[in-house]
């Protein structure tokens, strides 16, 4: 099968989360200006950009009627927001709050979530996360339908069950991918040996 990107409009999206597998969660937490806290999750993701500053990014698509989604607006507002590790103990949680519902609702009471506050920004974190980031807006840029947010880590927290000899042991990051439609990857670390070092 060969495909012109240009032919295929209707289908890319399909296509390339079908493709590009799998992908991290960006579960970004924010708070509006009114204090009404938001947590949804994010496939178009890309955590690290850069590591000198920490710089990550997510993508949101825009509502069908131009207006940005709540997180994005939330960050545009407060130039602030929160990544939380999606694990497979939070994956039907995570999922949950990818539904579509008003601005005044809160994620974290919609799925039964206990949050707390951030040290360094005025953001909620998912308290049972094993790892959060605070972020303050870098900066954002439109490309299609899509608000892309850069954000400058300010703090991480990780839990100490995921450290062995005081650094993260990634055979303990118990963390979830997204493949396509309801479909999500649980980590499965494997070594490769690398002779040619």
């Amino acid at each position: 099968m060969d495909i012109d990107p240009d032919e295929a409009v209707d289908d890319m999206y399909r296509l390339l989360t079908s493709i590009i597998v799998p992908r991290p969660i960006g579960w970004v937490s924010t708070r509006s200006a009114a204090g009404v806290d938001n947590l949804a999750p994010y496939s178009f993701y890309m955590g690290i950009i850069e590591a000198e500053p920490p710089v990550l990014m997510f993508s949101a698509e825009d509502r069908a009627e131009g207006i940005q989604k709540d997180s994005t607006q939330n960050v545009l507002e407060t130039e602030a927001f929160g990544l939380n590790l999606v694990t497979t103990d939070l994956v039907d949680q995570m999922d949950r709050t990818s539904q579509g519902v008003d601005g005044d609702t809160d994620e974290f009471d919609l799925v039964g979530l206990e949050r707390r506050e951030a040290d360094t920004v005025d953001v909620p974190l998912v308290a049972a996360a094993k790892a959060t980031m605070e972020c303050t807006l870098h900066d954002t840029i439109s490309i299609g339908d899509h608000t892309v947010v850069f954000g400058r880590i300010e703090r991480i927290h990780v839990d100490d069950a995921l450290l062995t000899d005081g650094k993260i042991d990634i055979r303990k990051v118990d963390a979830v991918g997204r493949l396509t439609g309801s479909y999500y990857a649980e980590l499965e670390p494997f070594q490769v040996e690398r002779d040619w070092q």
